[in-house]
This record gives C-alpha cells, structure tokens and sequence, in this order.
C-alpha cells in the first residue's frame, strides 16, 4: 500500500480521486500542507471523507528542525538535548523525554492526525540527516530514551514508529541527497546501531521505518528494501537471530536520492513491498500517479495499518484545559530549532 503526499493546505479534485484508490491507505503532511491548528484539523477531516476506507494521517512531528506544525504548536525541542541532559542526570533526562513524547502526540492527536513519524532512535554519530534529530551517540543511551519515548506517546494512543532501520546514524551522507554506504559487518551493527531498535520492539513499539542505506557486509541492496534486513533481522523471532518484530514496516520517501538505486518509480514500489515493507511513503505528489500505476494488479494488505490510525481526535479544548499540558511546556528545555 502506499501513503502520499499532497500539495497543498486543501485537497485537490486530482487528490480527492488518489484517495479513491485501493492502493492508498493514507495521508502524509509537511510544512507545505500547514496553516494552522484549525485547518490541519479540516484537512484531516476532508482526507478521510474523501476515501472509501480508513485512512492513516500522518507527519514528521519529532521537534527541532524536523517539525512540520509550528504556529500554535508548542516549539518542541530535538532529542539531543535529552542526551545532554543524560550526562548530568540520567533520571530526569528519561523523565522529560517521556514528557516530550506525551506533549508532541497530544497535540498531533488534538489536531485529527493519527500518527508522528516517532521516535528517531539512529545513533548521533554525524549523519548530516540526523544530527541533534538523535539522543545521544551511546546505543545503551539511546535504548534508554526509546523505551521511555514510546511509553509517553502510548500514554495518548499514537502509535510509535522507529526509524531509521537498521540505524541512519553513523554514515555521513544524506540519503536524500546521496547514497550512503556503511560497511561495518553485522555483529557491528547487533552491538550498537541494532541496541535501541530491539529495546523499542521489547516496549512494544507498533511501526518501524526502514533506512536507504546500504550495508554491503550484510546485504547487497540498500536495506529499504532489502528482504534480508526486513525478513530475516527485522521479522524472524529473536531465538532465530532475529527481533522478532511483528508491527508495521514503512519504507521511507521512496523520492529520495538513495532509494533511486532500485531504478524507476515501479522498480522502487516493487522492490520496497516485494522486500517486506507493508507500506511505501510516496511523499512528492508529482509522483503518486506513477506509484498508484505501479501497484496494479497487486494484492494488498489493506487492513496493515488499522491499528495505527487514531480513535478519533483529542481536540484542543481538552487539551488546553489539562494542566498536564502547560506543565510540559514549561518543564521542557529550550528548542534550539
């Protein structure tokens, strides 16, 4: 199945007719798609009234520079100021990480948005993509936080989403730019990049979103869509070797530089969900009509992300009236964004 991408703040009679399709199960929205708390709630609303089936909203709410709703938002911080904050006092750091999860889902949630794109669990170790999107460079560090960021978000219903499989942290390059390459073998990786991935699945996160890096030691093809980083390390039971991961597997934004090595559109959607992925990010529009021809004939998964979707919005008004919601605000640290 794939999620898309539209163009603007209101839905087009082009993006009305996508949303009719089998093969869409779903919504992604960037910054492009915002102007404020009331029309992102219509815009959800119109979404779902334009399909025939349930669909899955979805955004990259994560703070710092990677936060799609800003006006009448709370300025969430990034994640590495919890691990600075680790090194002094490893308790409260948790603690407010746990509150930064609750805050950021309950006002995704407040405006009828299923899902954040949460949390990043790479390791901080100079991705150019990644930077202060991660906790800290310490896998232990870092597991830590995962365990303690999907319990606040579960705290409100939504969803968690590792990313990025099997770890984005320590390459330099941006995959959405270049190709990345990490050539450490896997016994590397099972010790560090792998350590906060199995914690979040032992806390029961529900999605994971694949890498387009390529780990040559490990397996041919960039893991995204690689059947043996989705099938045999993501999917087997940990007593195989595996994870034992049992959720939903999002491939990333398959316009992205590194996912061009698959080849064309078709090639990419065929290679991501013959790999494993449940479902395929297509977030440029200018690229949805080619995906939704790619995926004819298909057999689909169509009930994959029922349990994800909300159950319905929070709404504002009970959530300004929660003192939980001010005391978070006032408890985070600054954003640096």
């Amino acid at each position: 199945m794939l999620v898309i991408g539209v163009a603007g703040t209101e839905l087009t009679a082009q993006e009305r007719d996508w949303l009719q399709h089998d093969a869409v199960a779903g919504v992604i929205l960037f910054k492009r798609n915002f102007a404020s708390r009331a029309q992102v709630a219509e815009l959800a609303a119109a979404i779902r009234e334009a399909a025939p089936r349930p669909q899955l909203v979805c955004v990259d709410q994560e703070g710092g520079r990677v936060q799609r709703f800003r006006d009448g938002y709370s300025p969430l911080p990034p994640l590495l100021r919890f691990g600075e904050l680790y090194a002094r006092d490893p308790d409260a750091a948790l603690a407010l990480a746990e509150e930064h999860a609750w805050l950021m889902a309950s006002e995704v949630r407040a405006s009828g948005v299923d899902l954040s794109f949460a949390p990043v669990v790479d390791l901080a170790r100079g991705n150019r993509a990644i930077g202060d999107r991660a906790f800290s460079d310490d896998p232990q560090v870092v597991a830590a936080f995962t365990r303690a960021y999907v319990r606040g978000m579960h705290a409100v219903g939504m969803a968690a989403t590792l990313k990025h499989f099997p770890g984005h942290g320590t390459v330099l390059e941006d995959t959405h730019f270049d190709d990345a390459v990490d050539p450490r073998p896997l016994e590397v990786l099972r010790a560090q990049d792998l350590v906060p991935f199995a914690a979040g699945i032992d806390a029961g996160a529900d999605a994971v979103m694949m890498a387009h890096v390529a780990y040559p030691a490990v397996a041919p093809e960039p893991a995204g869509y690689s059947p043996f980083w989705i099938q045999r390390i993501l999917r087997e039971p940990v007593a195989n070797g595996g994870l034992g991961f049992r959720g939903v597997v999002f491939s990333d934004d398959i316009g992205m530089a590194a996912a061009f090595s698959a080849g064309g559109i078709k090639a990419r959607v065929d290679a991501h969900l013959d790999a494993g992925c449940d479902v395929v990010l297509v977030c440029h529009p200018e690229r949805v009509d080619e995906s939704l021809r790619a995926v004819a004939g298909r057999a689909l998964n169509t009930a994959a992300l029922i349990g994800l979707i909300g159950r319905g919005a929070l709404g504002w008004d009970g959530l300004l009236a929660d003192a939980r919601h001010a005391g978070a605000q006032s408890r985070l640290p600054a954003s640096a964004a």
